[in-house]
Formats: structure tokens, C-alpha cells, sequence
């Protein structure tokens, strides 16, 4: 159960159908504010537009990247991506916001449910963190969509009550994505094994497709399989192959390591974030997970991620605010 972070209590709940986007938007940086987020202009205008951004995420069939930032990306249409699905495995990402401080509120955005426009927004803004910049998207990824959880959690509670069903539905959204990245992990090693093997030689490439093949069945059926399902992510991958593998791990890769943060600090808002902060500001990836670590050390090990691997320098704004929406791939 999700343990409040002492700030005050709503005065009276009201109906999560009937909340406006902008009056959702301005409580949310009401909360940033307390919590001591970097202002950002991020969706304080409104725009017709249905996508931020098309963007097309692609890979080799045999190739599986560290994260997004390894991913090749082209721009696509509302119509989707101009590529070869023979040759590349395609994530096609139609996106609502991204990290730009200055991102409008899209009409796709606006037509979400409002447990997943409660969580990207803050989600989005967190990332104006300058620590961030200095960081690989596994780790801001992570954070954020920690922190994305939580204050939504908190601005859902105080606008319309821990009784409600947006409120019920939020609180159990950290720990559902919790299994998704544990899910999530354990695939992505095991095919990075495997391809690194085929690499190594000895294997045919048609041995490796097969092994590929069973793997993202097994992952699509076991992901499936969880339940309740979650209100404000996709539980299963972006997309099942290494494109939107590889999207997905880097949101999943250290979600263990900063939730068992989150639970070291008893399940409360403001601690965690204010822990998180001082582990993220080391500037490099090996340092800020050794600190990590450190702070979840008396707590029994989890399934944290692979070893940290520094991928490539990351791109000047966050492809997107948080894992992809639960209403489509």
C-alpha cells in the first residue's frame, strides 16, 4: 500500500471523469513545486496536433542494443514507418510527449485515461532534472518512471480520495511495473545470450531465428499472464522484437534497483526522491548504481538489472515520457 508523504489531505473527492486536463496538469505542478521538481513549461499549452513526434525505432534482426539509444530512429508518419520489416525489426512510436520542457499537451495525451495523464506528466517533467543529462536513459528512464508513479499517486489521492478507483488503480501501478521489469530483464539476457553465442559461431542463423522466435513467445505469453491489469503502461512489450525489446529494457533495466529505493525509504514520496537525487548526482552510470546499491544493501537482492554497461551518449530530449500506453503497441 502506497504510504503518503505527509503532504495535506484533499478536502473533498471529485469524480475522475469529470476532471479537466489543465486543472489535472496545474495540481500536478502544485506537487512538483513541494517536491522540489526544476520548472518546466511542459503542457501548459494545448495543441491540435494528435503525436508529439512519429518516430521509427529499428534494429537488425540479429541485433538487440543496450537500450533506445542504440536503436536506430528515423521519422515516421501517421501512416507508420517507411521501412523493410523483412530486414529490421520496427517499433513504430507515435509519441504524446517528450522531454523538451516546452512539450504541448497533445490531443492523444489528452484523450488518455486520466491514470496515464497523471503519471506521464510528471514523469516527463522529472526529466528537466540536470543530474539527468549526465546519466544514460536506463537510469533518468527508471527514475522517472518511478517518480512518474508516485506523484501521480499523490495528486490522485489528494483530488480525489484513496477511495477511488483512480487512486486504487494507481497505488498498484509501482509494483505491477515492478513484474513487468523483472519479466522484461530475464528475456532481455536470455537473448542477448543467445545472439552472443551465435556471434561466438557454432550456431546457424536459422537456429538463431528459431531461438529468437520461441523467445518473444514465451515473453508475450508470460507477460500476458499478469494480473490485475496495469492502468497507465503496456504490460506487455512496446513491441515483440528487439526493437521494441531493447525500448523496453530501458525503462526496465534498473526499475528493480530504484523501486527496492523506493522501499528502503518506507513507501514515502518525498524521501525517496530526495535519495534518489543524491545517488543520481555522481554523473556517471557505475558510480550512481554503486550508490544505489549501497542505500538497498540491508534489503534482499532483487532482480536488478544487468550489469551496468555504459551505452551510447543520449540524445538531447527523452523519446518519450514513460513506457508506452496500455491502449495500443
Amino acid at each position: 500500500m502506497f504510504v503518503r508523504s505527509g503532504l495535506a489531505l484533499a478536502d473533498e473527492a471529485e469524480p475522475a471523469q469529470n476532471a479537466d486536463r489543465k486543472d489535472l496538469v496545474s495540481a500536478i505542478k502544485r506537487l512538483e513545486r513541494k517536491l522540489g521538481f526544476r520548472r518546466t513549461r511542459n503542457f501548459r499549452k494545448t495543441s491540435k496536433e494528435v503525436a508529439a513526434a512519429y518516430r521509427c525505432y529499428y534494429t537488425g534482426r540479429l541485433e538487440l542494443p543496450l537500450s533506445y539509444e542504440g536503436l536506430q530512429l528515423q521519422t515516421g508518419t501517421s501512416a507508420g514507418c517507411p521501412l523493410d520489416t523483412a530486414k529490421y525489426d520496427v517499433f513504430f512510436y507515435p509519441l504524446e510527449a517528450k522531454a523538451s520542457g516546452r512539450t504541448p499537451l497533445t490531443t492523444s495525451l489528452g484523450r488518455e485515461s486520466v491514470e496515464r495523464f497523471l503519471v506521464v506528466v510528471p514523469h516527463e517533467d522529472f526529466h528537466a532534472d540536470p543530474e539527468f543529462k549526465k546519466l544514460p536513459a536506463t537510469l533518468s528512464e527508471a527514475s522517472s518512471t518511478l517518480i512518474g508513479f508516485l506523484a501521480a499517486i499523490e495528486v490522485a489521492r489528494q483530488r480525489f480520495g484513496s477511495s477511488s478507483e483512480v487512486y486504487q488503480n494507481l497505488a498498484r501501478e509501482p509494483e505491477l511495473f515492478l513484474h513487468k521489469a523483472e519479466i522484461v530483464n530475464r528475456y532481455y539476457a536470455r537473448l542477448r545470450r543467445i545472439y552472443e553465442g551465435w556471434q561466438a559461431g557454432g550456431i546457424s542463423e536459422s537456429s538463431v531465428l528459431a531461438q529468437k522466435k520461441q523467445v518473444f513467445e514465451d515473453l508475450q505469453g508470460e507477460c500476458k499472464n499478469q494480473e490485475p491489469d496495469p492502468t497507465s503502461f503496456n504490460k506487455c512489450l512496446a513491441a515483440n522484437n528487439n526493437a521494441g525489446l531493447a525500448f523496453d529494457a530501458t525503462y526496465t533495466r534498473y526499475y528493480p534497483l530504484v523501486y527496492d529505493l523506493y522501499l528502503t525509504k518506507g513507501k514515502e514520496l518525498q524521501p525517496a526522491l530526495d535519495a534518489l537525487r543524491r545517488a543520481l548526482a555522481a554523473g556517471a552510470e557505475a558510480e550512481a548504481v554503486r550508490n544505489l546499491q549501497a542505500l538497498v544493501k540491508p534489503l534482499p537482492a532483487t532482480a536488478a538489472g544487468l550489469p551496468a554497461t555504459p551505452p551510447a551518449p543520449a540524445p538531447e530530449d527523452s523519446p518519450s515520457c514513460c513506457s508506452p500506453s496500455p491502449h495500443r503497441p
